[in-house]
């Protein structure tokens, strides 16, 4: 029963991201503004709700391992496997916006959240409650800093009700689908005797990223690049302003050795994405690097 139910998890999760590209795509359109700006906060918060309910039930019921190694894992799958598997199907074009603004952002708050628990061990809500502050004021800037450009287009839009029901009609399947695959993926790994650390930064982590896997993938395939790649550091962004933030402001907790090393690697990474994302083009040959390199740390997880 848990691999037809994972099964049907996945299906659940491909067609809704197909239904939410289309919807999100045609809204962008509609309203004038990028199809970056809709991967930043609709694809991005969307897509990051698996974590967010993982991450703070895990919190309230007192087992941070889970809740701090979903997030630290999600973010690793994010930028290595989601951004290294768009850019092998199809290289993707980095927008300004994304290379001036977001990418180096993603990498500051990765850097303060390093800093943290690197001194400290610990989040606490004073620390919650600052990434919180923090994801609002970012969500405020983009609002408030987007060119609204209407142009005329003979390309067919979906009408308001279509864009509205495929939007929110996506996400449901995307979220629910993300839960069969965690939930039943969890059940598995718990069979075969695997520690709750290492199921947080494995099976949690990329069942509840793969959400932004599809939806990633689905939009380059539409030729959305933009969305896709915004899909994908929007939820890093989200995932540790709003998903620690939250987590850490309803129940602190300790931060293990481990969950700091992997906190170092999300940093690296992140600065890694920035390095390669200043050319413009993030590559075939710079993809199959990213994927490699998600390999090498998954062997480096079962390792230790």
């Amino acid at each position: 029963m848990e691999v037809v139910g994972l099964l049907f998890g996945f299906i659940c999760l491909i067609k809704g991201a197909d239904f939410f590209v289309d919807g999100a795509s045609s809204l962008a359109k509609k309203l004038g503004v990028p199809a970056v700006l809709v991967g930043l906060t609709i694809a991005a918060i969307g897509t990051s709700l698996p974590e967010a309910s993982v991450s703070v039930i895990s919190a309230l019921h007192q087992n941070p391992e889970i809740a701090i190694s979903n997030v630290l894992g999600s973010n690793l799958f994010n930028t290595l496997m989601v951004i290294g598997c768009c850019a092998i199907i199809y290289p993707i074009h980095v927008g300004p916006e994304l290379k001036k603004r977001d990418i180096p952002f993603n990498v500051i708050v990765s850097a303060i959240l390093f800093l943290v628990i690197a001194f400290t061990h610990r989040l606490d809500r004073l620390v919650g409650i600052g990434l919180l502050l923090g994801l609002v004021g970012y969500l405020v800037y983009l609002c408030t800093h987007t060119k609204i450009e209407k142009e005329a287009s003979s390309e067919k839009l979906l009408p308001t009700g279509k864009i509205v029901l495929f939007i929110l009609g996506g996400l449901v399947a995307i979220i629910a689908g993300g839960q069969l695959v965690v939930n039943n993926a969890s059940a598995i790994a718990t069979a075969l005797g695997w520690s709750q650390t290492l199921i947080g930064v494995t099976i949690v982590a990329i069942g509840t990223s793969l959400p932004e896997l599809v939806t990633s993938l689905v939009a380059c395939r539409k030729g959305e690049s933009g969305l896709g790649l915004g899909n994908a550091v929007g939820s890093n962004i989200f995932n540790i302003l709003f998903i620690l933030g939250a987590s850490s402001a309803i129940a602190p907790y300790t931060i293990n050795m481990q969950s700091v090393i992997d906190c170092l690697l999300v940093l690296v990474v992140a600065i890694f994405l920035w390095a390669l994302s200043r050319n413009g083009t993030i590559t075939k040959k710079e993809g199959i690097v990213f994927v490699l390199l998600y390999g090498i740390y998954s062997f480096y997880v079962f390792w230790r």
